[in-house]
C-alpha cells in the first residue's frame, strides 16, 4: 500500500502518517517526488486499513500496490526515479554511457583507458577490481591495487567509477573508492549481499542473473531498496537460453518491460548481452533506441592481450566511433548522450580513499 500526500502537506503531517502506519506494525518508506510524497507502506499490513489514512491531515489518496514488489513498481513512483552521480544524471532526459575495461589490469592499462573514454565522450569509468570467474586459475583481480589505480584514474580525468563488490565483508572498502557499487550477474539472488548494499551510501547498479526472469530481478532489487537505499539501477546483460550462436541473448525486451514496470533507470550491457565486439555497436544503438537510460561497456586499449573478456572489448577508437552514432540515435528519439562533467569536490586521503561516504 502507499499514502499519495497532498502536494500541499506539511512535514508534520507527513510525520503523522508514518507514526500512525508504524504504530500499526508495518515499516514506511516515504518517497519525495517532484509534486506530491508518497509513504510506501511495507512488511506486516494486516492491521492496516485504508480508511484509516484517508481521514488523515494532508492525506491525497490511499492505493493498493498488486505487484509483489512494492518499492521498485512504477506505481509507487510514476515520476521515474533520477540518480545524481557527482553530476551524472541516470534516469534523466540524457543516455549516460560507462565505458573501461573489465579488469583492472595495471596503473598504466586503466588510466590510459580512462583518458580514452573520456575523450570519446563516456561519463563514468567502469573497472572490475574484484572479478568472479568461472575458472578458479583464471585471473580473479588485483582486489584493493586495482581499486587504487581506479581511484587515481578518477582523479586524472573527473569521471566517477562503478566497481563489481562480492562480499558482505568488501563492502565498506569498495565503497571508500567508487561512486558506484556494481552487483554482478552471479550474485543478484544473494539476498545477504543485496540486504547490505541497501545500507550502503552508495548508488547500485544490479545486474540481471544469467537466468533470471524479469519479476525476480525486480524482487532483488526490492531487497536493496527495502533496506533504506533507494538509488537502484537495474542492468540488463543478456539471459542463458538454448542460442549458441552469441555468449548470451540479449534481451532488448526487458528495456521497455522493466521501464514500464518499475520507476528505477535501467542500464543496458550489450557486452556480455553478446559475448562478441562486433555485435556490441548495433545492439548499443538498439538499447538506447529501446529506451535505456545508460550503456556500460567494455574498451580496451588492446583486447588481443585483455586478462578477461577482450573478446566482447572494443578498441578506443571503435568506441569513439560507436559515441558518433549514440548520439545520432538519442537524437532520433528525443534524448541526448550526456557529456563527461566536472567531479563534485569530494575529500580524498593519500591512497585514493574517499574520506567521507556522502
Amino acid at each position: 500500500m502507499v499514502v499519495v500526500m497532498k502536494a500541499s502537506a506539511t512535514t508534520a503531517e507527513i510525520g503523522n502518517v508514518m507514526q500512525r502506519a508504524e504504530a500499526l506494525g508495518a515499516q514506511t518508506q516515504p518517497i519525495y517526488g517532484q509534486d506530491h510524497t508518497v509513504i510506501a507502506l511495507i512488511g506486516d499490513l494486516t492491521r492496516v486499513r485504508r480508511e484509516t489514512f484517508d481521514a488523515m491531515a494532508g492525506v491525497l489518496k490511499t492505493v493498493r500496490i498488486q505487484d509483489p514488489y512494492k518499492l521498485a513498481s512504477r506505481a509507487t513512483h510514476p515520476e521515474g526515479t533520477v540518480i545524481n552521480v557527482d553530476g551524472i544524471r541516470f534516469g534523466g532526459e540524457e543516455v549516460v554511457v560507462m565505458a573501461g575495461p573489465c579488469s583492472v589490469e595495471s596503473r598504466a592499462q586503466i588510466i590510459e583507458t580512462a583518458m580514452a573514454v573520456k575523450e570519446a565522450g563516456a561519463s563514468v569509468l567502469r573497472g572490475g577490481a574484484f572479478k568472479p570467474r568461472t575458472s578458479p586459475y583464471s585471473f580473479q583481480g588485483l582486489g584493493e591495487e586495482g581499486l587504487k589505480y581506479l581511484a587515481e584514474a578518477r582523479e586524472m580525468t573527473g569521471l566517477p567509477v562503478i566497481s563489481e563488490v562480492m562480499t558482505i565483508e568488501a563492502i565498506d572498502m569498495v565503497a571508500e573508492y567508487v561512486d558506484i557499487l556494481q552487483i554482478g550477474a552471479r550474485n543478484m539472488q544473494n539476498y545477504g549481499l543485496l540486504q547490505a548494499v541497501g545500507k550502503a551510501k552508495r548508488p547500485v547498479m544490479l545486474k540481471r542473473g544469467i537466468s533470471g526472469e524479469i519479476n525476480e530481478l525486480l524482487m532483488c532489487a526490492e531487497y536493496i531498496l527495502s533496506n533504506g537505499n533507494m538509488e537502484v539501477m537495474l542492468c540488463e546483460r543478456g539471459i542463458r537460453t538454448y542460442e549458441t550462436a552469441t555468449r548470451n541473448t540479449f534481451d532488448l525486451n526487458a528495456i521497455p518491460v522493466l521501464k514500464r514496470s518499475s520507476h528505477l533507470p535501467v542500464v543496458a550491457d550489450p557486452a556480455h548481452g553478446t559475448g562478441d565486439w562486433e555485435l556490441v555497436p548495433p545492439m548499443s544503438l538498439a538499447a538506447v533506441a529501446a529506451g535505456a537510460d545508460a550503456l556500460i561497456l567494455e574498451v580496451h586499449p588492446d583486447p588481443e592481450s585483455a586478462m578477461s573478456d577482450g573478446d566482447q572489448s572494443l578498441k578506443p577508437e571503435r568506441f569513439a566511433e560507436l559515441m558518433g552514432g549514440l548520439r545520432k540515435v538519442a537524437e532520433a528519439v528525443g534524448r541526448k548522450v550526456a557529456s563527461p562533467g566536472e567531479q563534485e569536490s569530494v575529500p580524498i586521503d593519500a591512497d585514493g580513499r574517499r574520506a567521507v561516504l556522502a
